[in-house]
């Protein structure tokens, strides 16, 4: 009596019972704290997570948003900014901080804030892989909707003004920044990025 061959090993989704997203986002915090952000492919995540590549865009989309996840973020903030320019650029300013305070001043957003400084000052890639997903989501998505000179340099202080003030805010806790209330803010952090979008000394 002979036995029947072994069925043919194919590849797939992980077996049943395993947590192939947190698998997959494991596997992504090590790459981008290995590589960075641009050092990083979906191909290697899902080498690493042991996976299909398409797994790994079935549950996060694109990079930026497997990033946007993996570093505690409510979404993409590129998506986020580039909803605020379908007002046009009148009173961009006050809407930044609008949507800085909406992201960040509860409590759970503090607490991601301070774990993502913490996570970018832990390693030279993972703070490298911050600044590279900043310039991409952030004054990537800016720069080409102003007018102007210096299109990108002013989006990237746009992007470093938000920065400074969240590091103040909710990790270093200066007051009376930190304590401040949105329109005390607001008063003099919109007009500076205002001037910052129209191009205006």
């Amino acid at each position: 009596m002979t036995s029947s061959p072994p069925p043919p090993r194919t590849r797939g989704p992980r077996p049943a019972g395993t947590d192939t997203r947190a698998a997959i986002m494991t596997a992504a915090r090590t790459e981008f704290a290995d590589h960075g952000f641009d050092g990083t492919s979906m191909r290697a995540v899902a080498r690493r997570a042991g996976v299909d590549p398409a797994l790994v865009r079935h549950y996060f989309g694109a990079k930026a948003d497997l990033f946007a996840a993996v570093s505690g973020l409510p979404g993409r903030p590129g998506v986020l900014i580039g909803a605020l320019f379908e007002g046009g650029t009148d009173g961009l300013g006050r809407r930044l901080v609008a949507l800085f305070f909406s992201v960040w001043d509860p409590p759970e957003g503090r607490q991601r804030m301070r774990a993502l400084i913490a996570a970018a000052s832990s390693s030279e890639h993972t703070g490298a892989g911050l600044a590279e997903f900043i310039a991409s989501e952030v004054a990537g998505e800016i720069a080409p909707r102003l007018r102007g000179d210096d299109a990108l340099l002013r989006a990237e202080l746009i992007g470093m003004h938000i920065v400074g003030v969240a590091m103040g805010r909710y990790v270093l806790r200066l007051e009376p920044l930190a304590s401040a209330d949105e329109d005390a803010v607001a008063r003099w952090l919109a007009p500076n990025l205002q001037r910052l979008v129209d191009g205006a000394p």
